[in-house]
């Protein structure tokens, strides 16, 4: 089975529907229309980019490249992360929190795929190690943004609470117990969603492109049951790596919260 080719007026016809919505958001006075056309551009641009890096990537299976095309990626992730944060952590340590996780999270998982579940030879082949690779960086990296979103927030805006615990005898780890598990369990609901939905709301889409592909539709649903799984493992370690270095930034040796080590607000 071959897969249909898509021309450039095929994609055209496609980008005419975000065109449309953009005009439809300008009309109900959604102030979306501009952010929308901007992140369709940049996504198109980004994906031709890198179809034609992994063109190459593929010829050439050279081993620093690969490294070199995961790194961007994971320092591309660890900012995303920072810049999805309203309330910031100043310095490096922000960016930092994100790549940190996201290593954790993604580039482990995914090296141990490789290696122990695929057992590819080479065990860096690019055709495996990037789109996993990919797959599990996109995904993990809402989980985290999500936690640590919430918890930068939670720390200015309860700050008197968790004052108030600490000043009755409280250690930082007893003051922000509960607010911890709040945002691990914000983190988690999105791959939790998706994996209970998952063939029963909707069909994922690596499945979507293996069964497109020509792949044996029972082929193409252990794949994408083997990348939920890791996914959802991914978003965990993210999440909980995530939780955990930020919680220990924004508190002293004396347990004392440090709010000076946060942008509140909309602030970069």
């Amino acid at each position: 089975m071959n897969v249909a080719t898509l021309s450039a007026v095929d994609l055209a016809l496609s980008g005419g529907l975000i065109l449309l919505l953009a005009v439809l958001s300008f009309f109900l006075n959604l102030g979306l229309g501009r952010r929308l056309l901007i992140s369709a551009a940049r996504m198109t641009v980004q994906l031709l980019l890198i179809g034609m890096v992994l063109q190459a990537l593929f010829a050439s299976k050279t081993p620093w490249f690969i490294m070199l095309i995961s790194s961007v990626m994971l320092l591309a992730a660890g900012h995303e992360v920072r810049s999805r944060l309203k309330c910031k952590i100043k310095g490096l340590f922000g960016f930092g929190v994100g790549v940190g996780s996201m290593f954790v999270s993604s580039f482990s998982v995914t090296v141990l795929t490789l290696i122990v579940i695929l057992q590819q030879d080479p065990w860096y082949d690019p055709r495996y190690a990037i789109p996993i690779l990919g797959m599990l960086l996109g995904n993990t990296m809402n989980g985290v943004a999500l936690a640590a979103d919430r918890m930068t927030t939670m720390f200015y805006e309860q700050r008197e609470l968790i004052e108030q615990r600490l000043m009755l005898g409280e250690t930082w780890h007893q003051a922000i117990s509960e607010l911890r598990r709040d945002c691990m369990r914000t983190g988690m609901i999105p791959i939790i969603n998706s994996m209970a939905a998952a063939g029963l709301v909707s069909l994922p889409g690596m499945m979507t492109g293996q069964i497109l592909g020509g792949s044996p539709p029972v082929e193409a649903v252990k794949y994408q049951i083997l990348i939920m799984l890791l996914i959802a493992a991914g978003a965990g370690f993210g999440v909980v790596s995530a939780i955990l270095m930020i919680e220990r930034h924004l508190f002293d040796h004396r347990h004392r919260l440090c709010l000076e080590r946060l942008l509140p607000g909309d602030q970069s």
